[in-house]
This record gives C-alpha cells, structure tokens and sequence, in this order.
C-alpha cells in the first residue's frame, strides 16, 4: 500500500534578486583598489592607497578651490556652433547635444570670479568630460574673456586646464584661440598682473602650446600627462629615442618647464599662498572693484 496516493508538490521559492546600483564603487585605474564613491569624493577623488588622481568635473574643482558661496559663474550659455557643417563619424551639432545632457554644461570650460582664501580672483577651469575639453571657439573665447575681466578688475587669473587640444571640428577657429587667450595674456602682464596655470591629467596639444604653458607659475598635479603631440608623431618627427616618462609633470618638473608639482589636497593652500606672495609683491591687494 502506497504512503501516498500521489506525490506531493514541492513549491518553487523565488529568489528576489537584489539588484546593486550603478555608480557605488569604482575602480582605481593605478593599483586597481575597488573604492567606495562617497569615499573617493571625500578624499578629493583621490585614490587612499595609491594616490592616483581622478578626474574631476569643473563643478567639483570650483568647489574645491573657491571659497564657499563665492563663485559667480559667468557666460554660462555661450554655446558652440557647427559653422563648418562638419560631418564626420558623428555630426558635430549631435555630439555637441550628447555631451550638453550628459555634462550639462555648454562646453568644456567653466569660468566666473570667486574669492579663494579671501583673494578675488578670476577662475577658468575645463572639464575634460566634455568632448575631452578640446579647445574650439567657445572654449577660446570664455578663457579670453576670464582673462580680460581679471585684468579690468586688477586681480589675478587662475586656469586650471585638461585638455586633449585643439577641437578638430572647428578647423582653423580652434587654432585661431591659441592667439586670441595668448594675447590676453600678454596685456594681462603688461598690467602687472599674476597669472596661475594649473596643470592637470591631462593637458596637451594646443592648450599646452598656448595659456597652459604661459603662467607666471605654472603648476601640476602629480602623474599628469603634459605635452604637445604624443610620443609617436614625435619619434617618426625627430628620428630619436624617448626619454620613459617624458611627458609626465615629474619629468617636466626636472626640466624647469613646471615650477612646482602640487598634491591635489594642497592645491588651495599652495595657490592661497601664491596669491598672498603676488600680492605683497606688487603692492597691491587685489580687491575688485564693487
């Protein structure tokens, strides 16, 4: 006689997946440490065991240079346009919106006048999340236009700079900004006028050809890559073999082309200390005008 006249069912339990948001950790692209993302913000976005500096947005260097509630950004709606039609892989006009929704900024560059450590001064800082801050038109003009200000003001300029050069799709008009933030430049220190360049990973091309490597001071952050075209164009060019590293802040540092390689939690003490030195240089306090 059977126990049971027929089998018993066995019900299906199923598991909940629990599903992990994107975005919590990330990995360190030097020693390849999984880190927490909130940690890594609070941290400056600078990886705890290796030291590998991140990138970071333009938002998130203002507000680590600029003291709280200072910063006042300015052309802010100045926005690129496709003169050339350019109609490569991607339409230029459609790039230009993609990376508008992911960035929401208009272009690679944000600029406005701040006061750091109590010194008024005029800030530029690009965002390489944008089309890789390459310089185009609009990118020119607000540099020159930071420029400008600070020397109708009288105070300094601090640009902070990670580019991948000049933006292909503009042709000679991104060439052409070389010349326009250069001039700035030169009547900003006819005026007596101090002027930072930070160097961050990675700054190239027709930034580095123009106001990355025109500072009165020029700083880097450590590890960066700094050059002008990259070690194959230069090798078929010259024929001769390059030095390991050559194109790092280190290496440059060396070699007298960067004054002083700043660890990203030092770079507002340093600039602080920079501008309290211009300042009594010159004689003047530089306090822009109300």
């Amino acid at each position: 006689m059977a126990v049971f006249e027929e089998k018993p069912k066995i019900s299906e339990t199923k598991t909940k997946k629990h599903e992990i948001p994107s975005g919590l950790w990330v990995k360190c692209k030097q020693c390849g440490e999984i880190i927490y993302t909130k940690e890594l913000r609070a941290n400056a976005k600078v990886c705890a065991k290796c030291d590998y500096h991140f990138t970071m947005t333009a938002a998130e260097r203002v507000a680590m240079l600029a003291d709280e509630g200072t910063f006042r950004e300015v052309d802010a709606d100045l926005a690129s346009v496709d003169v050339l039609k350019f109609t490569g892989v991607a339409a230029y006009s459609e790039r230009l919106r993609t990376y508008h929704r992911q960035t929401g900024m208009n272009d690679a560059v944000m600029i406005g006048l701040a006061k750091l450590d109590g010194h008024d001064v005029s800030l530029a800082v690009m965002d390489f999340s944008f089309l890789g801050a390459s310089m185009g038109s609009v990118v020119g003009e607000k540099i020159t236009r930071a420029i400008e200000k600070a020397t109708e003001l009288k105070i300094p300029v601090i640009i902070v700079s990670a580019s991948g050069g000049a933006r292909m799709y503009e042709g000679i008009l991104s060439l052409m900004q070389l010349a326009k933030t250069s001039g700035a430049l030169a009547l900003h220190a006819k005026a007596g006028l101090p002027y930072i360049s930070v160097l961050t990973h990675p700054t190239t091309a027709g930034v580095m050809a123009s106001y990355g490597s025109l500072g009165d001071v020029i700083i880097a952050e450590p590890k960066a890559l700094i050059g002008f075209a990259g070690p194959r164009v230069i090798k078929e060019t010259t024929q001769q073999e390059l030095p390991e590293g050559f194109q790092t802040s280190e290496f440059l540092r060396e070699r007298g082309l960067v004054d002083l390689i700043v660890h990203r939690k030092q770079l507002k003490q340093t600039l602080a200390q920079l501008l309290k030195y211009f300042s009594g240089r010159s004689g003047r306090k530089f306090k822009a005008a109300d």
